[in-house]
């Protein structure tokens, strides 16, 4: 039974005013600011409140309730304790237009966390003020486009994008100002070499890749690439969404990358999903330095200070109020001093050994991985294209039959190249009983669609509302709720 909208329980008079504060004169208040007729607003008990919202709070999936396996978004747990130390009044008391000797804790904690990034990524500087993960990627293209600019060569704007790269990469190019050019992969997962040599030239700004890539894979011709990217004056770009798979193990600053995004809301821990909140900070080398977006936390003796554009003149400029999202900042410090460079060795080892043994256990149930004859990474593919063609039952019934058992589905119809996909992507504090419970329930609903195909067509069954039409709740959002008598209508 769907859950009822809170108006649904309003009753006239009832009332939860015993803790409200008491209202002001109304005189107090200018007269063009006056309302004219009472709000509309549920009137309902302090305890309706309660319950209503804490049911609704139960109804979301999240990684705190459920497996939530998402391919290439890197859901993971988020340790509490870096809530908490975030959260610290003098970190939250702090105005971020106090002057800089009151908040010399925070800029300490933000320097050493730019210090950390480079020791992670390899490269020369960090910038921690975009505020996600799209605003990173445009701040490393926006670099790159400033680099030959100052070199003179403005009319480099093509970006090289895989067929596999992550959406998003293609759109920052356009945003940018750049023309995305797309190059095959091939049928190894590799990025094929000879279409890249054919495309590159005196217009190439540089390539947008992510490795391991989107198909699960570690691209083991990255020097290859960066050789020839560089050979034609552009520059390597790395889209950090899957840093989670080589953290503590491999610097993408040696495979030849001369700048990165980095998702602090996905590698190191922080809050992640439902639009926000996130980080999206950006690192580069030297040649690329010049041009990071400010404000940069630096150091001058004993203090700490804000570098900004009268330091650092070449600059592409502020992405953001203030210096990006202190709080999600704060979180990944504190994750990162925690673990440490073994913990974070640690992280990718589990990572890794997590998808390779849901990979392998999928495998021996009789289902298809793509690029079965390579190591994951940190997440894989699963076709379902065999079991479409045979039962009619799609990637998306699977996906909502999951829903029924518990787990949130993986990542849909992403990458394009495999049909039917599944984009698995199991993190490493999983264990190893909840891997093998999401095993049981693929292999639970591939039988239902041969046995019984109407059952899993019918998913979700257990959902407070049961399937919905996408397509039409993209075109036709309606989210706003009016009483029957309204007058407006």
């Amino acid at each position: 039974m769907p859950e009822p909208i809170i108006f649904e329980l309003s009753a006239p008079g009832r009332r939860a005013g015993g803790h409200a504060p008491a209202s002001p004169p109304a005189a107090d208040f200018p007269a063009q600011y006056l309302r004219h007729d009472e709000p509309l607003l549920p009137e309902v008990s302090e305890l309706q409140v309660v319950r209503h919202f804490t049911r609704l709070s139960q109804l979301n999936y999240s990684i705190d309730t459920h497996f939530y396996p998402l391919g290439s978004c890197t859901m993971k747990y988020n340790p509490r304790v870096c809530n908490r130390l975030a959260m610290l009044p003098e970190f939250i008391e702090r105005h971020p237009l106090a002057a800089t000797e009151h908040g010399q804790g925070f800029l300490e904690c933000m320097y050493e966390l730019q210090d950390m990034l480079k020791a992670v990524t390899g490269m020369t500087a960090i910038s921690l003020t975009p505020m996600a993960g799209a605003q990173g990627e445009f701040a490393g293209v926006a670099m790159i486009r400033a680099y030959h600019d100052a070199r003179g060569e403005s009319d480099r704007r093509e970006i090289i994008v895989p067929d596999a790269s992550h959406g998003t990469n293609p759109a920052t190019a356009t945003m940018c100002g750049c023309t995305a050019v797309e190059i095959p992969t091939g049928p190894d997962g590799d990025v094929d070499l000879d279409a890249l040599r054919r495309v590159v030239g005196p217009a190439t700004a540089g390539i947008m890749l992510t490795n391991p890539s989107t198909l699960g894979v570690f691209e083991r011709q990255i020097t290859e690439i960066a050789d020839i990217v560089h050979k034609a004056g552009g520059l390597l770009y790395y889209d950090g969404a899957n840093l989670n798979a080589i953290l503590g193990r491999a610097l993408p600053a040696d495979m030849g990358f001369d700048v990165i995004h980095l998702n602090l809301h996905k590698t190191f821990s922080t809050p992640h999903g439902g639009g926000g909140p996130g980080s999206g900070v950006v690192g580069v080398n030297e040649r690329l330095a010049p041009f990071l977006p400010v404000p940069i936390v630096g150091r001058d003796g004993e203090q700490y200070v804000w570098l900004t554009e009268a330091d650092r003149p070449q600059s592409i400029g502020r992405l953001s109020a203030f210096m990006g999202n202190a709080g999600i900042l704060l979180r990944a410090y504190v994750y990162m001093r925690l673990l440490g460079a073994d913990g974070m060795r640690r992280v990718s080892e589990f990572a890794t050994l997590n998808a390779n043994y849901l990979m392998k256990r999928l495998q021996m149930a009789g289902f298809e991985v793509t690029f079965a004859e390579r190591r994951a990474s940190h997440e894989f593919i699963v076709s379902l294209q065999s079991i479409t063609k045979e039962t009619g039952i799609s990637a998306m019934d699977f996906a909502k039959a999951l829903l029924d058992r518990g787990f949130h589905a993986p990542t849909t119809y992403f990458p394009l190249l495999v049909p039917e996909c599944l984009l698995i992507e199991p993190t490493e504090t999983e264990t190893r009983q909840e891997l093998d419970a999401f095993v049981a329930a693929l292999v639970e609903i591939r039988d239902l669609a041969y046995k019984s195909p109407d059952t899993i067509q019918a998913a979700p069954i257990s959902m407070p509302v049961r399937r919905l039409d996408d397509v039409r709740a993209v075109r036709q959002l309606d989210v706003v709720w009016q009483p029957d008598n309204d007058p407006t209508e």
